[in-house]
């Protein structure tokens, strides 16, 4: 099968990433971490297959991700994890929200990432 008829693989799993609601790379590009440039070249996972990130979701429609030491939550400063907890879930609930807000990729990324990247 042609590439451009397997959707994008994950690199962790191997399955295909259906949804943009599931993809990690769009999840670090709404929080500022992949910029605009690198979206295009940007290695694509399921969000659950980098635990490192996901286990700082909290919310009721997401189930818990645990990630082991030394890179686990449960071993970092709680003030930090909570911090991370905040930022990390609120962009999570900015890209589930994505596809039906019907705006251009470029105004994906929360809003303070966006005025970061207009220099503001």
């Amino acid at each position: 099968m042609a590439k451009c008829e397997t959707g994008y693989l994950c690199d962790v799993c191997g399955q295909e990433v259906e949804a943009i609601v599931d993809s990690d790379l769009y999840l670090r590009y709404v929080l500022g971490e992949v910029g605009p440039e690198e979206l295009p070249r940007g290695r694509e996972r399921h969000i659950r297959c980098n635990p490192t990130l996901a286990q700082f979701i909290v919310d009721e429609r997401f189930v818990p991700v645990s990630c082991p030491e030394p890179f686990g939550k449960e071993g970092l400063d709680t003030d930090w994890v909570r911090a991370e907890e905040a930022r990390v879930s609120r962009g999570w609930r900015r890209l589930q929200e994505v596809p039906m807000l019907g705006v251009s990729v470029a105004e994906y990324p929360l809003a303070e990432v966006r005025a970061r990247w207009a220099g503001g």
